[in-house]
C-alpha cells in the first residue's frame, strides 16, 4: 500500500539550552524533509515545551521527569515533603528511620507506578511512527548514572520494537560506558536496532567491546550537515584588531548539575582562561565571548568577566547573549579565530572555515580536531597552561591559511558523506516510483548490517 507521508520520530536529549544538541536536530530534520518532503516529523525530549517553540514541531517528554534548561528538574517551589525532610535532618536516626519507610512504602511504589503510566502513554506515541531516529552525539553515555541516559534510550527502543517502528541509531557518540547496568542497556539497545551509525571509530570500538558485533557505520556529526550561509572567503582579509571568540566552560563548576571536579578546579581554569585573554588583549587582538550551552555557559563567562576585571583591569568583553543555533552561527561568523572547550564548539568553527583551537575537556573534542588535521591546536583542560595556549594560539594564527584549507577539504568530504547517507536512509521518491513503506525499510536493512 503506498503511504503518502512517513510519520518520524526523532529522539534526542534537547531542550536543555545545548545549542550543538539543537543544531543536530535541525540538521536531521533539514535533511530529511529535503528527500521526504510530506513527512511528518515528532520530537521526543527532555524538555517539550522548549522543543515545540524552538523547532516548530510536535514534542513528547522522553522520560516521566520533565527537565528544563541546564538540564534542572522543571520544577519550583518547595513542597510539604521537602520541609519535611529539613526539619528531620535534625534527628539523623529519625531522619534515616523515615527515609527507609518512605522509599519503601511510598516512593518506590509511586516510581514504579509512574513509569508504567509513562511506558503506556508513551507506547501510544510510538506506535504512531513508521521510524524512530535516535541522533545526536553524546547518546550512548551514562551521564546521570544507568537508569538516566542508558535506561531512556533501551526502553524507547523497547518499545518501538514492540510496535514494530523501525529503529535507527543516526551518526551517535558513545561513552563513558562503565557501568555493568550502563553497558547493558547500550549494548541491548544496539542490538534492537535495524540501523547503527557513529560519529567516530572510537564510539564504534566502545560499542564493539561492549559485545555489539553486529555491524555498524561511521558517519560525521549529523551537525555538519547543517545548512549554514556561505561564507564569503573575501572576508577573511586581516583586520588591524582580528577578533577572538572565546568559549568558556564551567569545568569543575559545582553549581553544574553532574559535574565533575571540585571548585578549586573550575576557579583554576577561569584564571588560566583570565590570563590567555588578557595576553590576547596586549597582542593587540579584538575578544568576544560565546557560549555553545545557554543553560551552563553563561556561568563560566560572567566569571572569567569578573577574574578579567579583578585580576588585569580588562573592561568587559563583548558577549552576544544567542537563543538559538542560528543566532550563534552568525556571532561566530564576525570572528576570525575560535577557542572553544566544546564538541560543537569546534563543529561550528569548522562549518565556517574559522581557525579553531580547542581545549578539550573530553576525548571526543580531542577525537574531532584529529580527525579534521588539527591535533596540533588542541590541548587538555587538565594540564595546560597560559603561557603554553598563547604559543599554541599564535602558531594557529601563522599558520591560519593552510589551516583554513585543510578545514575546507574535510568539510566538502564530512557534508558528501552525509548526503550519501541521508540519500540511502530517505530515498526521494520519483514520479514512476512513489514512496513506499518496504523500499525505505530495505534501504535501512540493507544499510544498518554492512
Amino acid at each position: 500500500m503506498v503511504r503518502a507521508r512517513k510519520m518520524i520520530g526523532l529522539f534526542h536529549h534537547v531542550g536543555g539550552g545545548n545549542l550543538g544538541d539543537d543544531a543536530t536536530l535541525d540538521a536531521v530534520m533539514w535533511n530529511i524533509r529535503q528527500r521526504w518532503p510530506h513527512a511528518v516529523i515528532i520530537a521526543l525530549s527532555i524538555n517539550p515545551d522548549d522543543t515545540r517553540k524552538r523547532h516548530g514541531i510536535p514534542a513528547y517528554p522522553i522520560s516521566a521527569k520533565a527537565w528544563s534548561f541546564g538540564y534542572a528538574p522543571a520544577r519550583t517551589g518547595a513542597t510539604l515533603k521537602e520541609a519535611v525532610k529539613n526539619l528531620t535532618k535534625q534527628c539523623r536516626i529519625l531522619f534515616r528511620l523515615l527515609s527507609a519507610a518512605n522509599a519503601l512504602a511510598i516512593r518506590l511504589p509511586r516510581a514504579v507506578f509512574r513509569e508504567l503510566s509513562f511506558l503506556a502513554a508513551s507506547f501510544r506515541v510510538i506506535r504512531s511512527l513508521n521510524l524512530l531516529v535516535i541522533s545526536g552525539g553524546g547518546q550512548i553515555t551514562e551521564q546521570d548514572g544507568p537508569w538516566a541516559f542508558p535506561y531512556t534510550i533501551f526502553k524507547w527502543i523497547l518499545l518501538a520494537k514492540f510496535a514494530r517502528v523501525k529503529r535507527v541509531f543516526l551518526n551517535v557518540g558513545a561513552g563513558p560506558l562503565t557501568h555493568p547496568v550502563s553497558r547493558f542497556f547500550a549494548k541491548r539497545a544496539l542490538l534492537a536496532a535495524d540501523y547503527v551509525s557513529f560519529r567516530d571509530g572510537q564510539s564504534q570500538a566502545l560499542s564493539e567491546e561492549i559485545g555489539f558485533k553486529e555491524g555498524s557505520l561511521v558517519f560525521p556529526d549529523c551537525a555538519y550537515g547543517l545548512e549554514v550561509p556561505a561564507t564569503d572567503i573575501s572576508s577573511f582579509e586581516k583586520r588591524e584588531w582580528p577578533v577572538v571568540g572565546i568559549g568558556p566552560v564551567p569545568y569543575g563548576d559545582p553549581r553544574v548539575r553532574g559535574a565533575e571536579g571540585t571548585r578549586i578546579m573550575y576557579e583554576d581554569f577561569i584564571a588560566k582562561c583570565a590570563v590567555f585573554a588578557s595576553g590576547l588583549i596586549r597582542r593587540s587582538y579584538s575578544l568576544t565571548l560565546f557560549g555553545t550551552d545557554i543553560g551552563f555557559d553563561p556561568l563560566a563567562i560572567e566569571d572569567l568577566q569578573t577574574a578579567l576585571r579583578d585580576r588585569h583591569s580588562v573592561t568587559r568583553l563583548p558577549y552576544d547573549s544567542v537563543k538559538s543555533a542560528k543566532e550563534l552561527l552568525a556571532a561566530m561568523n564576525k570572528m576570525d579565530y575560535v577557542v572553544t572547550c566544546r564538541f560543537h564548539g569546534v563543529v561550528f568553527a569548522h562549518l565556517l572555515n574559522k581557525p579553531v583551537l580547542a581545549i578539550s575537556r573530553h576525548p571526543k573534542v580531542a577525537t574531532l580536531m584529529n580527525d579534521i588535521g588539527l591535533s596540533e591546536y588542541c590541548v587538555d583542560i587538565d594540564s595546560f597552561e597560559a603561557d603554553s595556549l598563547l604559543s599554541t594560539f599564535r602558531l594557529l594564527v601563522e599558520n591560519g591559511e593552510s589551516i583554513k584549507g585543510r578545514l575546507a577539504a574535510a568539510l566538502a568530504r564530512y557534508r558528501g558523506e552525509l548526503a550519501s547517507q541521508f540519500d540511502d536512509l530517505f530515498p526521494r521518491a520519483t514520479p514512476a516510483m512513489p514512496c513506499r513503506d518496504s523500499q525505505s525499510d530495505e534501504k535501512l536493512e540493507g544499510a544498518g548490517r554492512a
